[in-house]
């Protein structure tokens, strides 16, 4: 059953060292690099009362097909130069990236995902001439195993869940691989923080878009929760001093999945049990990430479930505005249409302020990952 919570911890300042653009100069220095688009959905917020829904549509990044990328490249640069020495810090291409590390071969990276994260970390071990070996969840879609494979990585399905996959992961670093992993636990803490650092090119993209046109930050964000990096990066974003003024933050979740609202819940790290097989796969995790934790804590207005249903909805909604979104890049949609349509839309509706004047952000953050899973809801191929 779908639940909402709203956080009595609320905090509208995050005192902390203030996020730099570092990592989007870092990616812009990547072959492919662009902004992804901002785009209007129109008939989105025509159905749901609002006066405008913005959605930065991640289906297309850095030749991917989700925005893990980011995360994940700007993570694997910092511990390559942690590891291997500050000389690998200065380079202008990836060749010359790649040629820096040439003497430090073999290396291996290694990663637990549910799909997008470990196909990052294997993409950028391609370029960068690198091993990789990720490790995923029993019953994680072949079309997902099979595109970490393209990447040219090793894949392990793990008899068990996303948490389970993470500890083999893990045990790895023992045989010299590098660990780059998006979600942290006490005593792996620096990597994780830099997968987060990593999305905030997303937000910046965001400030630069919307400068352009004019328009202020909208009031209302809704973003989809796994272990809780990328919300943490949002929220580290939208609660510097700096940003006025802030905007309300709702963190989604599937209902078997909703990890972060038990811990916000409980007001401690709390694990849920599974089977978390939700169909936003990259969703499925049963404990919030230790680094994200307090971000999430701190800076959330509240937390929603939603089912597996409104992902469906909401992936048929974006696609009327020309978005092609996966389960997982949907959900924020999801928790917005369970936001204002759903048992406890009076609720949100009073409490977040929302009216006909309200304007909204989402992040798709992944395109069609399981193309047939996609015809299946949507009803036409992906473009």
């Amino acid at each position: 059953m779908t639940e909402l919570y709203f956080n009595p911890r609320l905090s509208r300042t995050v005192v902390e060292a203030e996020p730099t653009r570092a990592p989007l100069g870092f990616h812009k220095k990547l072959p492919g690099y662009a902004p992804t688009p901002l785009v209007p959905a129109a008939k989105l917020a025509e159905k749901l009362g609002l006066a405008q829904v913005w959605v930065k549509d991640e289906s297309h990044r850095l030749g991917l097909p989700a925005f893990k990328i980011l995360g994940a490249s700007w993570a694997i640069y910092k511990a390559l130069v942690q590891r291997f020495g500050q000389k690998l810090k200065v380079w202008s291409t990836l060749q010359e990236w790649g040629e820096k590390l040439k003497p430090f071969r073999p290396i291996t990276l290694t990663a637990a995902t549910d799909g997008n994260h470990g196909r990052a970390v294997a993409h950028v071990a391609r370029l960068l001439g690198l091993e990789a070996r990720i490790f995923v969840p029993a019953g994680t879609a072949r079309a997902r195993i099979a595109a970490i494979e393209s990447e040219g990585a090793s894949v392990h399905v793990v008899d068990g869940t996303y948490e389970d996959a993470v500890a083999l992961a893990a045990k790895e670093e023992a045989t010299g691989c590098l660990l780059i992993q998006d979600n942290g636990w006490p005593g792996y803490e620096e990597i994780p923080r830099w997968v987060a650092e990593g999305y905030s090119t997303i937000f910046w993209e965001i400030d630069d878009a919307l400068a352009a046109r004019r328009e202020p930050w909208p009031d209302l964000v809704v973003a989809q929760m796994g272990v809780g990096s990328f919300a943490s990066a949002l929220v580290r974003h939208c609660r510097r001093k700096d940003a006025k003024p802030a905007p309300r933050i709702i963190g989604v979740e599937p209902e078997r999945a909703a990890c972060v609202l038990a811990s916000a819940k409980a007001r401690r790290i709390v694990s849920v049990p599974g089977p978390h097989d939700s169909i936003m796969a990259g969703l499925n995790c049963g404990r919030p990430s230790a680094v994200a934790w307090p971000w999430l804590q701190a800076g959330m207005d509240c937390f929603v479930s939603v089912s597996d249903d409104r992902a469906r909805e909401a992936m048929r909604d974006l696609a009327v505005a020309g978005i092609v979104a996966g389960e997982t890049g949907a959900a924020g949609a999801a928790g917005l249409l369970e936001l204002l349509t759903g048992i406890h839309s009076g609720a949100a509706r009073r409490r977040l302020a929302i009216d006909r004047s309200t304007r909204v952000l989402l992040i798709s953050t992944e395109g069609a990952t399981d193309p047939e899973s996609y015809q299946r809801i949507v009803g036409s191929r992906p473009q």
